[in-house]
């Protein structure tokens, strides 16, 4: 019969293996669902689209991702910019891209509504009232779109799809906290989303999102999204009650980093976690067993062994192997650092995720936001600009 030591060894080592096995499955279905064959898309061929993008200041990358909106290799539409303030720094910068490419039906929304808490939902609101088409894509003004941005979208759209979707993936970083960054966006949460969608468990993400205007408005219209602080919470609650799915694409759109220090990695990072803790907390509370460091370490220390102390380097370097070849898989940023990000971010994120439990508000560029669930309503109207 074994000891008492060496059957808490055991049993921690049954523990993690069996942690490790569940990341390295989801790693391989992210692997699988990225770039995979998917059966033929319903979209409607070369139907016109509405593309609606909320803008908020000027960002190092802004000129270059507004650009890119204006060259769509797309024969048929139209671009509606939304943005809540006239005297915003970024509206010059609209109205003279705009101005430059008179080919590409465009216009400026200038004010927003106060359907929610949510200041980039108020600023859709106006843009998704004013879309011309029934295909309406709503997309971040930091979403680097290819040519082919609008067919890959569509490319998702199934039978049973209510909504189509791209995480984003964090591309050019500049710094090591950028890096960071990369190390949570990419090989942790596309990771996990792309795993989900795999087992039928696809979630919104409000990076990029493909909806079928008639579907929406006939639940709502966008206002409805007010039911949740994050517009892509009430979204993939609204799909999965309609009986729908959320599809993602099959490979998903970049975002440029840049520079990034420590504390903007933290803020962003705590202010998703809370916000997956209030729309989905029973999914958010496994959140904790997604890195190594933490669950190996309280490993180590329930039941201190050498023997386990080398298996638990072994499968930590199985488990970061993997995620490497993930990166490499997928094509995504895969610098000489990233190793070191990864074991960075893992050693962040259970204060993250503790931290997520602790409060009820966020502040999101400099608005301060109630995350607690609440029903849509009509709040008041700023005056209307063109």
């Amino acid at each position: 019969m074994l000891d008492d030591a060496w059957t808490g060894t055991d049993l921690a080592l049954v523990l993690c293996l069996a942690l490790t096995l569940i990341n390295l499955a989801s790693l391989g279905l992210a692997a699988l669902r990225l770039g995979g064959r998917r059966s033929a898309s319903i979209f409607p061929a070369e139907a016109p689209m509405s593309l609606v993008r909320p803008v908020c200041g000027v960002e190092a990358f802004s000129e270059e991702m507004l650009t890119r909106g204006f060259r769509l290799a797309h024969p048929n539409y139209e671009l509606i910019f939304c943005v809540a303030d006239r005297a915003d720094p970024i509206v010059p910068l609209v109205r003279r891209l705009m101005a430059a490419h008179p080919d590409i039906p465009s216009s400026l929304i200038v004010g927003d509504e106060r359907v929610s808490d949510n200041p980039k939902l108020n600023n859709c609101v106006r843009g998704w009232e004013a879309a011309r088409h029934d295909w309406v894509v709503l997309a971040d003004s930091n979403v680097l779109m290819p040519p082919d941005y609008l067919q890959r979208l569509q490319a998702a759209w199934r039978p049973d799809t209510g909504l189509v979707c791209s995480t984003p993936i964090g591309a050019r970083p500049d710094g090591f906290f950028a890096e960071v960054e990369c190390a949570f966006l990419n090989t942790l949460q596309a990771r996990w989303q792309y795993a989900g969608e795999a087992v039928g468990l696809g979630f919104a993400q409000g990076k990029s999102m493909l909806w079928h205007k008639p579907f929406l408005d006939a639940r709502g219209g966008i206002r409805a999204l007010a039911a949740e602080i994050a517009e892509d919470a009430a979204a993939t609650k609204l799909v999965r009650a309609a009986g729908a799915h959320v599809h993602l694409v099959a490979s998903p759109f970049e975002q440029p980093l840049g520079r990034r220090r420590l504390a903007e990695v933290w803020s962003r990072q705590l202010r998703w976690a809370r916000l997956r803790r209030v729309t989905f907390p029973a999914f958010f509370a496994p959140e904790i067993g997604t890195g190594p460091i933490l669950p190996f370490g309280l490993a180590l220390l329930a039941a201190p062994s050498p023997t386990l102390a080398g298996w638990l380097c072994g499968l930590a370097a199985l488990w970061y192997a993997a995620e490497y070849a993930l990166a490499f898989r997928a094509g995504w940023y895969r610098g000489p650092r990233l190793l070191l990000a990864f074991l960075v971010r893992d050693t962040l994120f259970p204060a993250i995720w503790a931290g997520a439990w602790m409060r009820g508000a966020i502040l999101w560029r400099g608005n301060a936001m109630d995350i607690r669930p609440k029903p849509p309503a009509r709040l008041r109207t700023r005056p209307t600009a063109a």
